[in-house]
């Protein structure tokens, strides 16, 4: 496939494949050597009850076969961008570190507020809902977000047995539920824990991984800004808790960040707390804006 206009060849890569090598790789092979490939990382520091999780989850073909499924729908099938098992264990960490900032800065997460759990609760609900979010895409990519909520259910039971003796399962599974949901375009996040999972999805943004699909080798806004958007960083912000520094290789990955992550941000909740920072960063362009920032 070729494309118009004078392209350097990096930005033709990312557009020609919108979802990275391996997500191609992986949609191809077959569904026990895929899984057999899956292995979830996470810092989970001294919360047992995430850790156990942790192992369950790396134990359990039948979540990993979702995550299969759902990367040949999107990548074999559709030729849009990964949905494997790299971007749950990419929403998974972006989720967690960005809660952990906010409990570093005595931000109190729904599961605290509501319920008088623990941060280690709340760690809980992030994980599983980064774990679940999109596992309705093994169904098909519209609606996907419901698909989820009943795929996940079932599992989210069979993954807290015995952690949680009830009603604290039952709240647990409705948070994680709340999350799922609320991370479509038009939802409504009611918890902190489910601002965290719409927000983290839309930073999985680095090296042309944008969240908005667009047609494979077709040059347009969407595909030329995902390209720029050469990677992420989260810290501590110097006047809000989470400063989300996004490093670009052209201007035009203002918009991935003006119309993705202004739009998950808006009506997460995360708003207060959040400063995000957009540089340009090559000696080639005309710096028209050096650095953007985001009004949300």
């Amino acid at each position: 496939m070729t494309l118009d206009g004078d392209i350097d060849p990096e930005t033709e890569e990312r557009i020609e494949h919108p979802a990275p090598a391996e997500a191609e790789r992986e949609a191809r092979l077959t569904p026990r050597e895929a899984v057999a490939r899956m292995r979830i990382n996470v810092p989970v520091r001294g919360n047992r009850k995430l850790r156990t999780i942790v192992e369950r989850v790396n134990a359990d073909d039948e979540l990993k076969g979702w995550w299969h499924v759902s990367n040949v729908n999107a990548v074999a099938r559709m030729g849009i961008n990964d949905h494997s098992w790299v971007h749950i264990q990419i929403v998974t960490n972006i989720a967690l570190k960005l809660l952990r900032q906010l409990t570093k800065h005595h931000v109190e997460p729904a599961m605290v507020r509501d319920y008088g759990m623990t941060n280690d609760d709340a760690e809980v609900v992030v994980t599983l809902a980064a774990l679940t979010h999109c596992v309705g895409m093994s169904i098909h990519r519209h609606g996907h977000e419901d698909f989820s909520l009943f795929l996940a259910e079932p599992k989210l039971r069979e993954l807290l047995e015995g952690i949680y003796d009830e009603p604290d399962r039952t709240v647990v599974v409705s948070e994680v539920l709340q999350a799922i949901t609320s991370h479509r375009a038009d939802g409504e996040p009611l918890t902190l824990e489910a601002g965290l999972i719409r927000v983290a999805d839309a930073l999985d943004m680095a090296k042309g991984r944008s969240r908005i699909p667009f047609e494979r080798g077709r040059v347009s806004m969407h595909s030329l800004s995902a390209a720029a958007i050469e990677d992420v960083t989260i810290s501590d912000g110097e006047e809000r808790p989470i400063l989300i520094e996004i490093r670009m290789n052209n201007s035009s990955g203002i918009f991935q960040v003006d119309e993705l992550l202004k739009a998950k941000l808006r009506g997460s909740g995360l708003e207060p707390y959040v400063e995000v920072v957009a540089h340009i960063d090559t000696e080639t362009e005309q710096r028209l804006v050096p650095v953007y920032r985001l009004e949300i």
